[in-house]
């Protein structure tokens, strides 16, 4: 959908915004009236604007989309629909495709001509969106270079891609065997049961734990149904079924999770196990009614692939000793903040792992357990029977437990009993969403807890995120960008950065596994008293950072210094630390 407003509005937006010079727009307006070329992509081509700016400005004012192509893994046969020539010409990449829409990312989104073009030799609606123009040149380049290319065709030959025309094969079996097919439960039990169903639904789950997956994804459309795995954070689309195959592939997973194959209102949540490499690996089964039908949510839970070692999740040596040190405390709070899949539970059980031993009673309380740990007690919310966060506690307090780990605190009563646990001689642990570790006092403060009481009880904050690894066997180093220096201050000028290139090991992504980064708030004395004070989390921050507190930015930084992963991960990840002016006012 093309923005209403006029180019005169966006000429005059820029100069107001400080994007382009009052003498630089000059200049270009009276060179597209010699030459016909837009403004903007005068501006552009001479390096006379702010990249980011005008990002902003396209955004917030005309409506567009902004992406980040570091964020995506692009498949070669979306980058096929948008010949090199026509990539370089306009400064364009494109991104996804769903059914008939191409998001293509622009430098000028509002090069209407581009657009009508590349609609033409598509043959689809093209959707644009705006990126940073540096940006876009970079992965053009990356993902059009000949060696690019003979990557990916040695990526689609390899035999793990094999799964695809197995795939295939099977889809059209089921097909044919679906073929005037009523849903009903007689015969939803026997589509599930049938060979060709089991195949491919055996198949989605095995390439997922291949993938190294967290999740998979199967989403019912208007006239298909998109099978996607995240794998390393990020999804990838794995197969695309058509429409008629969901029943069998929704009743299979239900006979599978041993849930109601005949109800389809409802939410229902299952689990199962499947074996693979000759291991087994739980599965975690969440099924949601949508408009088209039933989605389905797989959590792998691969155990042989978490081994909750603290050592091996990415912490470094001083991090390591700070976890250790607060974990061997006899009571108080250890508490891990960030957004869902940030690894916070697997951070703990990594603490539970280093903490357990025949002496210590130690008992938790999730919702659901995750991972089945060998020596520890646990226990499952069941909000429906009434055995709630509260009320588990409640009961966990007269079991006479060490340790106690809380899944996540939610609300004031959990936070209360939590508190008054670490009050009375035990080591609590648990989780809260929050984006720093800071941010977590006030939190707590807003979910009613004293300050004192927070001073007193609480050992440690970590925030943490996870953060692609570059793939060691394709990773290549690279000159930083006069805007990377920027925003890096100069701090890191010496230092080698790397960027990722793609190779069969890695499937052409460039990028394999994940490591964490933290930022890790101790309740040292200063800081405490800051906090009785009622002091803002900005002013916490700001103290913590004088005794020596990494951020979460200068830890991933610190790690792309390192070479383990690249900028753009870390621009991805991280949110760009207040500066010291604005955190002591």
């Amino acid at each position: 959908m093309a923005p209403e407003k006029s180019s005169t509005d966006l000429r005059g937006l820029l100069v107001a915004e400080g994007a382009v010079s009052e003498a630089d727009m000059h200049d270009a307006v009276r060179e597209q009236g010699e030459t016909r070329e837009s403004f903007l992509d005068i501006l552009i081509r001479k390096g006379k604007c702010d990249e980011k700016l005008l990002v902003q400005c396209l955004c917030s004012h005309f409506g567009f989309s902004s992406v980040n192509p570091s964020i995506f893994v692009i498949e070669q046969s979306v980058l096929k629909l948008v010949p090199r020539n026509l990539a370089e010409k306009y400064t364009v990449l494109p991104i996804t495709l769903f059914e008939k829409t191409l998001t293509v990312a622009f430098a000028n989104p509002m090069n209407f001509r581009a657009i009508d073009e590349l609609q033409a030799v598509t043959k689809m609606r093209v959707r644009p969106a705006v990126s940073q123009v540096s940006i876009l040149k970079r992965y053009i380049q990356k993902y059009y270079s000949p060696e690019a290319a003979a990557a990916a065709e040695s990526v689609q030959s390899s035999p793990a891609m094999d799964y695809e025309k197995e795939m295939g094969r099977i889809v059209e079996e089921i097909a044919q065997d679906q073929e005037g097919a009523e849903a009903q439960t007689s015969q939803l039990l026997k589509v599930a049961y049938e060979s060709p169903v089991i195949k491919l639904v055996n198949r989605l789950l095995i390439e997922g734990i291949k993938r190294k997956a967290s999740d998979i994804f199967i989403e019912p459309w208007e006239n298909h149904v998109r099978v996607r795995a995240r794998v390393d954070g990020l999804l990838e689309e794995v197969v695309c079924p058509p429409k008629s195959l969901a029943t069998a592939i929704v009743s299979r997973i239900k006979v599978m999770s041993d849930l109601d194959i005949a109800e389809h209102r409802v939410p229902q949540d299952g689990r199962f196990k499947v074996k693979a490499d000759r291991r087994q690996v739980d599965m975690r089964v969440s099924i949601l009614p949508t408009t088209f039908g039933e989605k389905v949510c797989l959590r792998i839970l691969d155990t042989s692939s978490q081994g909750h070692d603290i050592s091996k999740l990415g912490f470094n040596e001083r991090e390591q000793q700070i976890i250790r040190d607060t974990a061997r405390r006899p009571h108080g709070m250890l508490l891990v903040t960030g957004p869902t899949g940030s690894g916070k539970t697997t951070t703990l059980y990594s603490v539970l792992k280093y903490l357990s031993a025949p002496e210590v009673n130690i008992t938790t309380v999730e919702d659901p357990v995750e991972y089945q740990l060998p020596g520890i007690n646990q226990v499952n919310v069941r909000d429906a029977v009434g055995l709630t966060f509260p009320a588990a506690l409640r009961s966990i307090l007269r079991q006479d437990p060490d340790i106690i780990l809380i899944g996540e605190i939610r609300d004031n009563d959990t936070l209360d009993i939590a508190v008054k646990a670490a009050l009375t001689g035990h080591l609590v642990l648990s989780t809260l969403h929050t984006n720093d570790a800071a941010s977590s006092i006030t939190r707590m403060v807003n979910m009613g807890l004293e300050p004192f009481l927070i001073a007193s009880t609480v050992n440690m904050i970590s925030a943490q995120r996870l953060m692609r690894r570059l793939c060691a066997k394709c990773r290549v180093p690279y000159d930083l960008p006069d805007e990377a220096l920027q925003r890096l201050g100069g701090a890191y000028s010496e230092h080698v950065f790397y960027q990722p290139k793609g190779c069969p090991a890695c499937r052409g992504s460039g990028y394999s596994g994940r490591t964490v980064i933290t930022e890790i708030l101790e309740m040292t004395k200063p800081v405490s008293d800051l906090i009785m004070k009622g002091e803002s989390a900005e002013a916490i921050k700001f103290k913590a950072r004088e005794l020596g507190m990494t951020t979460l930015r200068q830890c991933a930084l610190s790690k792309a210094a390192a070479g383990d992963t690249s900028l753009d991960e870390v621009f991805r990840v991280t949110a760009d630390d207040a500066s010291e002016k604005d955190e002591a006012s």
